[in-house]
């Protein structure tokens, strides 16, 4: 009797100190995830920044906002690898992991500072580039691809940050840390697809969103992301939840940059605008990313490859019809008010230029090349997907 209460009373601490661990999200991890939100709004507004204004200054204050999230995801992962390197326990050393002999580092850590030392570094050598040979003519210039490589790096060390954290805590953590988990994993995911999204971004202007060359392109990146992400992910409905956070980030940029007065400050002067000039309305990647969370919930258990078919199958079916028909209302005059932000036009092009608001007659699809072309996008959505399942099955042992 007296053993067993002896028992009792000593599990009580144990108890007690295993539930406040477990509810404890490392601080590198929060900081990674908000750097991924600084750098994801600092890149929209300085796209709307450069449709408006134009290129300033290195320190305008979209890139300070790019470049803070950089500073930030840099600094909090540097303390977490010096404090578990040199002052950590022998439990926090083994689980991390171990690099030049020196150091002790989480994947999603080292990912986040290999990305902000990137990132940095374009920053001079983008002012040099703009310098010497102006303006931008092309989005991936050698230190926008330097810059977009480092962003990539930062966004996907918060996801991963993330993913180690609920794979270790898996089956043991508070229902509270569970939750807050949940949604640093959609919102961490969320924002690296909004970057995938800007990266190829040319593909999916509206004058080009009858080509179902746009489709193809969409079948090749977005099952990549959204089905590895869906398939590593502990829980329900993770590509959903993916979605909706790009679609929430995209949306209110279009919603609030509109509000603050701006004026073009380099010429050409084509077209006088007076305040921010807002992105482009998020794509409806809702659509698709519900089914393939009904997929991988009813489905996840099959062949990889038949899984992957299904997967591609159920993508292209979706948001090609979805995606096709939003477009052509978007081209009408209800979509040119505050809402969707089709009003949106950047001050060096020519207000009455005839594709505008329509369609370019020569990236319209014609009916034959839309079947053919839906079969091709969903021979390489097969692909995608199945390179996505491999890539999201490593994301679920990730441990370190």
């Amino acid at each position: 009797m007296k053993a067993v209460l002896s028992s009792a009373v000593l599990d009580k601490p144990l108890e007690k100190e295993s539930t406040s661990i477990v509810r404890q999200i490392p601080t590198y991890v929060y900081a990674s995830v908000f750097a991924s939100l600084c750098i994801a709004v600092g890149l929209i507004w300085d796209i709307s920044w450069h449709m408006t204004v134009g290129r300033d200054t290195l320190f305008s204050p979209p890139h300070i906002a790019i470049y803070l999230g950089a500073v930030i995801a840099g600094v909090f992962s540097g303390i977490k690898v010096l404090k578990t390197s040199f002052w950590g326990s022998a439990e926090e050393k083994s689980s991390s992991i171990h690099f030049w002999k020196i150091f002790y580092a989480s994947l999603g850590a080292m990912f986040c500072i290999w990305g902000a030392f990137a990132m940095l570094t374009s920053a001079p050598f983008d002012d040099w580039w703009h310098n010497t040979y102006g303006l931008d003519v092309k989005i991936l210039s050698p230190p926008h691809a330097l810059l977009a490589m480092g962003i990539v790096m930062i966004q996907f060390g918060a996801l991963v940050s993330v993913t180690s954290l609920q794979n270790r805590l898996k089956g043991i953590a508070h229902e509270r840390t569970v939750m807050h988990m949940q949604w640093m994993y959609a919102m961490s995911s969320g924002f690296l697809l909004v970057m995938v999204f800007v990266i190829f971004s040319e593909y999916f202007f509206l004058m080009r969103m009858h080509s179902i060359y746009s489709y193809q392109i969409a079948a090749v990146i977005f099952p990549l992301f959204m089905v590895s992400v869906a398939y590593a992910a502990p829980y329900r409905w993770a590509a959903t939840k993916m979605a909706i956070a790009y679609t929430l980030l995209m949306a209110a940029m279009v919603w609030i940059l509109p509000l603050f007065p701006a004026e073009p400050k380099l010429s050409p002067i084509r077209n006088f605008v007076s305040v921010m000039q807002p992105f482009e309305f998020p794509l409806m990647l809702i659509a698709p990313a519900l089914l393939i969370d009904i997929i991988l919930l009813k489905f996840k258990n099959m062949n990889k490859w038949a899984l992957s078919g299904l997967l591609a199958l159920g993508f292209v079916l979706v948001f090609l019809p979805v995606q096709w028909y939003f477009a052509e209302f978007l081209t009408t005059e209800a979509a040119r008010g505050w809402f969707f932000g089709r009003f949106s036009w950047t001050y060096a092009s020519d207000p009455d230029y005839p594709y505008r608001y329509t369609f370019h007659p020569n990236l319209i699809s014609t009916t034959p090349e839309i079947i053919k072309g839906a079969g091709i996008a969903i021979l390489l959505g097969i692909a995608s997907s199945r390179v996505a399942l491999s890539w999201g099955n490593w994301m679920k042992q990730i441990k370190r």
